[in-house]
């Protein structure tokens, strides 16, 4: 279930137009971009609604781009098949609600896709660690969720390089991704970090065809 270590950028379609979230799919196909990042919010464990599996169903036959798909929901294990069922390629669920974590990683990777554990900002990295070995991609949060256009926050960064070295230590190869207000000028300390996937939304969708190209390659051509 490994990933091939190689930084890319992954779009959030949360930053584009919700009454034609095809165009912002069809903007990172044109890219070339190889991941999209899809975020579920349920209004419960983030203050905000996004979209169900139906939508990522409908989406999923207008693109073979990655999907990752990041379920910011009060209780993801009950929603983990109708997501697989849509057809993402990746599920990332938080470690902050009380649930069976472990079980619902299991359940994931045993649909035959890749799965990823999620923390919010001010959730310590300790309760991730006995999960390391069971997941494909850890995604840090670097704004609290719910909300695009925030200020990146830069101390999340301490807590990627801990878990970077725990990775390199223990021989891990898991994806880390980093979520919220990321710009072009948080490429280089993210990668100096561990990061691989750079999740960006507003940042992106902003810019002109050039600007996102050049964007593009900062990360994946590093």
């Amino acid at each position: 279930m490994s990933f091939l270590r190689k930084p890319v950028l992954a779009p959030s379609i949360l930053a584009g137009n919700h009454a034609n979230l095809g165009s912002a799919l069809k903007i990172a196909d044109a890219d070339g971009r190889r991941w999209i990042h899809l975020d579920i919010m349920d209004g419960h464990f983030v203050p905000n609604l996004s979209f169900g599996p139906q939508t990522v169903a409908d989406l999923r036959k207008q693109s073979s781009i990655f999907f990752d798909v990041h379920l910011m929901l009060a209780e993801p294990d009950r929603y983990l098949d109708p997501f697989i069922q849509a057809g993402a390629d990746l599920v990332s669920i938080h470690l902050e609600p009380n649930y069976d974590h472990l079980a619902a990683l299991k359940k994931i990777r045993g649909a035959g896709i890749k799965n990823g554990i999620v923390i919010n900002p001010d959730t310590p990295v300790d309760g991730l660690i006995s999960l390391l070995g069971e997941v494909d991609l850890v995604l840090f949060m670097t704004v609290f969720p719910g909300f695009g256009g925030q200020k990146f926050i830069d101390e999340v960064l301490e807590k990627v390089h801990r878990v970077d070295e725990i990775r390199e230590h223990s021989k891990f190869d898991f994806l880390i991704e980093v979520d919220g207000g990321v710009g072009p000028e948080h490429v280089q300390p993210c990668l100096d970090a561990g990061v691989d996937v750079f999740v960006a939304g507003t940042a992106y969708y902003k810019l002109d065809t050039d600007g996102r190209r050049q964007f593009a390659e900062s990360i994946e051509e590093a």
